[in-house]
């Protein structure tokens, strides 16, 4: 108190207050700064956050070009546009493309329809694709196998390529098809995979056919007369004539 007390006359005496130290206001300014700093920082960070959000969406429409007006809604899922690894699909980029499988047996006629589907200028179905053991090893290898034909990187002579409107293949039930079919069913679903069961409605006549095939297959004709397979308009009229 001794340094606050000044005499100026001999009958006056002047109190002054202690001065605040020069540390404590350092800190006040120091704390304000601190909170005005992260105060400025929080509303630059949400305005890049809201820039880079809206330049991701603008991003993502701008890339989907092709449009689904032509195509009823209730197919809207069934409708893809794949884009293949292997190849460009040039101006037919923007052509909906559908998938299928064909299940079925053997002897079934599955052969025949095959060789229906694939008559058509844009429709490929690329055969007994499982009828290789290493395709069929686990599910991995079955749903690798799966993405290649979806994707159009499956090249067969059935392949049309860029302006396939629909592409699918045969799977027989004894090709490994009923040890997975959980996630079969899950990729089918995903993929909005169209699945053809394909039966002979007459067993009769497709026990007869499978001992027919059997017996060729075993004869190995070369210029014989093959019992599985009809030549002519009266054998197909008689498909007992074995």
């Amino acid at each position: 108190m001794a340094e606050a007390i000044c005499l100026f006359t001999k009958g006056t005496i002047i109190i002054k207050s202690p001065k605040k130290s020069p540390v404590f206001l350092r800190m006040i300014v120091l704390v304000f700064a601190m909170v005005c700093g992260v105060y400025i920082c929080s509303v630059c960070l949400n305005q890049t956050n809201f820039g880079t959000t809206s330049k991701l969406l603008n991003v993502e429409i701008n890339k989907r070009h092709c449009c689904d007006y032509e195509v009823d809604r209730s197919q809207t899922p069934y409708a893809h546009y794949p884009k293949p690894e292997t190849f460009s699909r040039a101006e037919c980029a923007c052509n909906p493309v559908r998938y299928f499988a064909t299940f079925s047996m053997q002897r079934s006629g599955s052969g025949w329809f095959e060789t229906l589907l694939n008559s058509h200028t844009n429709v490929s179905s690329n055969g007994e694709i499982f009828s290789v053991k290493e395709r069929r090893n686990n599910v991995t290898s079955k749903l690798t196998t799966l993405d290649r034909v979806y994707n159009l990187d499956w090249f067969t002579s059935a392949s049309k390529n860029q302006c396939s409107a629909a592409v699918g293949f045969k799977w027989m039930l004894n090709q490994g098809l009923m040890e997975n079919h959980k996630e079969i069913v899950q990729y089918f679903d995903n993929r909005g995979v169209s699945v053809i069961f394909l039966f002979r409605r007459n067993l009769l006549r497709r026990m007869v056919s499978v001992l027919a095939n059997s017996f060729d297959r075993y004869a190995k004709l070369l210029n014989g007369t093959h019992k599985s397979h009809v030549h002519s308009l009266e054998e197909a009229d008689n498909p007992f004539k074995i």
